[in-house]
Parts: C-alpha cells; sequence; structure tokens
C-alpha cells in the first residue's frame, strides 16, 4: 500500500487576539466613573472662560460667526485661537440651547472619550491591564479633571492628540498609508484648535513609525 502524507497545515501568522472576559466591563466602569467625575456639578464654574464663552454665544447666533470664530455676532473680531473648539460648543449650544451646562458638556465628554482612546491605543501595545492604568492615570490628573470642565480649547487639543496616537499605533502595525492620512487630519483639525501646540506630538510620531513599522527603511521614509 502507498500512503500519502497531508502536507502540513499553516498556522495563521496572526491569530484572531482575544479579550479576558473582565475587560469589556472594565473599561465600562472606568468610562461610566469619568462620565460621573466630569458631569458632576459642571454647571458650578458658571461661564467658566468668559472670552471663549462668549465666542460659542456668538457661534450660536450667526453662522459666520460659528465658522470663524469670531468674540461678536456682528464679527467685529476673532478670538486668539483657530476656530475648532468654538465649532463644538456652538453646535451643542444650537442643539440644545445656550447655557453654561450645554457649553461645558462637549468638554466633559471629550475627556471620557480621550481615556477610551488612551486605553483602545494602550491595550493594542501592551495589554488591557496597561491600558487601564492609562485610562485612569489620564482620567484623575487633577489638572485634566480641571480642563475636561472648562471651556478653553485644551480639552478638544488633548482629544485630537490621542487620537493621532492611536491612529500611529495602527499606522504601525501594518505601515499603513490609510492610517498615516489620518494621523495627518488629525493633527490638521489639532492645529486648527491650539495652533503649533498641535504639533509637538509629531516628532514622536515620526520616529515611533522609523522605528517599529514592518517594512524597509526606505519605505519607513517614504
Amino acid at each position: 500500500t502507498i500512503t500519502q502524507e497531508r502536507p502540513p497545515v499553516a498556522e495563521p501568522l496572526d491569530p484572531p487576539r482575544r479579550h479576558p472576559r473582565w475587560m469589556r466591563p472594565a473599561v465600562l466602569v472606568l468610562l461610566v466613573a469619568m462620565a460621573v467625575l466630569y458631569l458632576w456639578g459642571l454647571g458650578s464654574s458658571g461661564w467658566a472662560n468668559d472670552y471663549y464663552a462668549a465666542a460659542a454665544q456668538a457661534a450660536t447666533q450667526d453662522w459666520k460667526a460659528w465658522l470663524f470664530g469670531s468674540l461678536d455676532p456682528g464679527n467685529a473680531i476673532t478670538v486668539d485661537k483657530p476656530p475648532a473648539a468654538m465649532w463644538v460648543m456652538g453646535l451643542f449650544g444650537r442643539l440644545f440651547g445656550f447655557s453654561a451646562f450645554t457649553m461645558l458638556l462637549p468638554e466633559a465628554l471629550m475627556g471620557v472619550g480621550a481615556v477610551a482612546l488612551l486605553f483602545a491605543t494602550v491595550r493594542r501595545t501592551s495589554g488591557p491591564v496597561a491600558g487601564l492604568i492609562a485610562g485612569a492615570a489620564l482620567a484623575l490628573t487633577p489638572v485634566a479633571t480641571l480642563m475636561f470642565r472648562f471651556n478653553n480649547p485644551d480639552a478638544l487639543l488633548v482629544l485630537l492628540l490621542v487620537a493621532a496616537a492611536y491612529c500611529m499605533v495602527r499606522a504601525i502595525e501594518t505601515a499603513s498609508t490609510r492610517w498615516i492620512a489620518l494621523v495627518g487630519v488629525v493633527v490638521g483639525f489639532a492645529f486648527l484648535t491650539k495652533m503649533l501646540q498641535a504639533f509637538l506630538i509629531v516628532p514622536g510620531l515620526a520616529l515611533a513609525f522609523l522605528v517599529a513599522a514592518p517594512v524597509g527603511m526606505w519605505k519607513r521614509i517614504g
């Protein structure tokens, strides 16, 4: 008798990742706790920064003021920052009526979003435990708690920079041009939030890709 050996079955190069059962409930508890922390007594600081509050109010009264970040609905002068943060507060004011709470609500939600994105970023490289520690560290940092309850542009800036880091981690995994382009888009919106402060992380993002992307050096440089 002639026996034929079956060819060996190749193992998948990247088997699907299995998440521990406790991960999703733990993340949910973290995000709900942060939402309570940021939203509790949100209007207690009144109009927060009156300067940006005036611009947010103007954005609810005139679309041109909303587009350019004008300080008044007559568009006599703009604020000292690009208008992206005013866009968000102005839209919330138009949707839910303008008040101190609706003006600060998107800031608190940006904080929750930043924590969620930071967890997702760190989890992809270091596991869920490290991701939870990173998210909790950001959420409980005193200056972050203040920032995500105030109407300065910093809340949106932090959210976008964390999003840029997440996109870069995804780009590094497969040397993806699409994810690299998304990094550029997100950093561009961060520039529209607080100008050159958005570019502070660009050298770090570029260095991470040059060191870790799974392609040849010339392709990484390209």
